[in-house]
């Protein structure tokens, strides 16, 4: 009976070995959550763990493809774009598709043949272009990252971080071409399989999605007439080594906040609650308002804006004001500090003071 014990045993792990390696995801999990203004790290688990992102990899791609080419460019589709692996929105090889469709594909629809096309055409080629991604990467300090391809298909050293990935969001979101395209719910095509594409991100569909060139009377889509979240901009991801990857951006009541996760199987739950969680504990609160502040009686400073953070009400009690200025009093920073951690800086105009 132990020997039949033991040789079921065995046969259960020989079994286990010979199962693909890739057909779960692996290397952990990790979450982070910014301030969409400053990027400040609010919430985080494993946020610095260099992982694999997935199709996340395309906020980058579509940020520096608005970056090196223009949106009316037309681009001629590779036989290598149109057989690109993975996702697709199905682009023929020969037909031109300008690059501003080839990003609604990208963003909505997660393309392959898209990234692939873009990169081809504002990097030379898909080489040249992730280049290009790999350098932006590291002016932006993503010091996590590294890009190997602009689709996000699987390869041992293409990595980020929950971290990075929501900084990526957080900065492509500065532009708004990429602004306006991550926050598209629907979206015509006019390649020669023209479809109307929906964008797969759920909570943004649930949110303040827009409809880029639809009439929603002749497309109604339900998820546009019960909108109740606050997500307005995302993107989603899969791979089998990768799990699901999601980055959402959350407004309401003029906070914002981006959250990424990596490898959560509950995703959607899991952004709703931390995307929750920022609005019960934190509060936008003006740290300092616009004005001329007198440093001394020959020096002042000036703020043009004021200075809003995020804070819990902890946090508000504890937060002070440091201003560096250069020996030659030409130039000047205004660090904001709870206890000894910076939080925040901002250059600042140097006048002279009043008297």
């Amino acid at each position: 009976m132990l020997r039949l014990v033991r040789l079921i045993l065995f046969m259960i792990v020989v079994v286990m070995l010979m199962l693909p390696q890739t057909s779960f995801a692996r290397g952990g999990s990790g979450y982070a959550v910014l301030d969409g203004d400053t990027g400040r790290v609010l919430l985080e688990s494993n946020s610095d763990a260099r992982l694999p992102i997935a199709s996340l990899t395309k906020i980058w791609t579509a940020l520096v493809a608005i970056e090196n080419s223009n949106l009316q460019d037309e681009v001629v589709i590779s036989p290598k774009a149109a057989m690109a692996e993975g996702s697709s929105i199905y682009l023929q090889a020969g037909e031109t598709v300008t690059v501003e469709t080839l990003l609604y594909g990208l963003m909505l629809r997660s393309g392959n043949d898209a990234a692939t096309a873009l990169a081809e055409h504002a990097g030379g080629s898909v080489e040249g272009f992730v280049k290009l991604m790999n350098e932006r990467a590291v002016v932006s300090g993503l010091t996590n990252t590294v890009f190997m391809n602009p689709s996000g298909l699987h390869h041992d050293e293409h990595l980020s971080s929950a971290r990075d990935t929501a900084e990526m969001l957080r900065i492509a979101l500065q532009n708004q071409t990429f602004k306006k395209i991550a926050s598209t719910v629907l979206f015509r095509a006019n390649t020669e399989n023209g479809m109307l594409w929906e964008n797969k991100h759920r909570l943004l569909r649930e949110g303040s999605g827009v409809a880029s060139d639809i009439d929603e009377r002749q497309q109604p889509v339900s998820a546009l007439k019960s909108a109740k979240g606050s997500a307005f901009a995302g993107k989603t991801g899969f791979t089998k080594v990768a799990g699901r990857t999601l980055a959402t951006a959350f407004q309401k009541d003029g906070q914002t906040c981006i959250v990424v996760t990596l490898n959560e199987s509950d995703d959607w739950n899991v952004h709703r609650g931390l995307a929750n969680k920022v609005w019960e504990d934190y509060s936008l609160e003006t740290v300092v308002k616009k004005g001329k502040y007198n440093v001394n009686k020959k020096l002042a400073i000036r703020l043009e804006q004021p200075i809003r953070l995020q804070l819990t009400s902890e946090e508000k009690a504890k937060v002070r004001q440091v201003l560096h200025v250069s020996r030659k009093r030409q130039e000047a920073v205004l660090s904001i500090f709870i206890g000894d951690q910076r939080i925040y800086a901002t250059p600042v105009t140097v006048e002279s003071a009043d008297r």
